[in-house]
């Protein structure tokens, strides 16, 4: 015998609810929820992004009346002559471009236990020199939450270049 809150219908139906199918229910609707929205937005893994942020948008260094005056972007060759690599001013990077290259002529501090380190060129982009001799600097990224895509590589004859995209293109820093 059946026993049932629910009256049957006519052809002999007998609803029955499942508590296994209500569990599945919002199992899915957990699981569609944290896809959708639960992804640090600094380990994305869309080809497309820089670890899965976009760039922010460039901002220009403020001259001050005490800063070194920096190459224009007018007065740049588009390319590199030793590395083939864009050229690019200084000052249209990101302010914290600009700081990282402080940090970088005055010897430190460096946030990151990371900075300073060898960076070994695996890629290929940058002009071929023996293991050692770039090192690489984070370059901030407001509102990621770790280091970032950004950073400043830089030789030991004092060529700076810059990557918004961890090390997939380059620009040589013009100052």
């Amino acid at each position: 015998m059946v026993i049932s809150r629910v009256p049957p219908r006519p052809d002999g139906f007998v609803p029955r609810t499942s508590g296994a199918l209500a569990l599945l229910l919002v199992l899915a609707v957990v699981i569609g929820v944290w896809l959708l929205n639960g992804r640090d937005p600094g380990t994305g893994t869309d080809p497309g992004t820089s670890g899965g942020f976009t760039s922010e948008p460039t901002q220009t260094v403020p001259p001050t009346a005490d800063a070194t005056p920096s190459v224009a972007s007018a007065d740049l060759p588009e390319t590199d002559p030793d590395s083939g690599l864009p050229v690019v001013a200084l000052a249209v990077l990101p302010v914290e471009a600009a700081d990282t290259v402080d940090l970088i002529d005055s010897d430190g501090p460096f946030p990151y236990d990371e900075d300073g380190s060898t960076f070994g060129n695996f890629e290929g982009i940058l002009p071929d020199h023996e293991r050692g001799y770039y090192a690489e600097y984070t370059v901030d990224t407001p509102g990621s939450g770790d280091r970032g895509a950004r950073r400043i590589v830089a030789g030991d004859e004092g060529e700076l270049y810059w990557t918004e995209d961890h090390y997939d293109s380059f620009e040589r820093i013009a100052r």
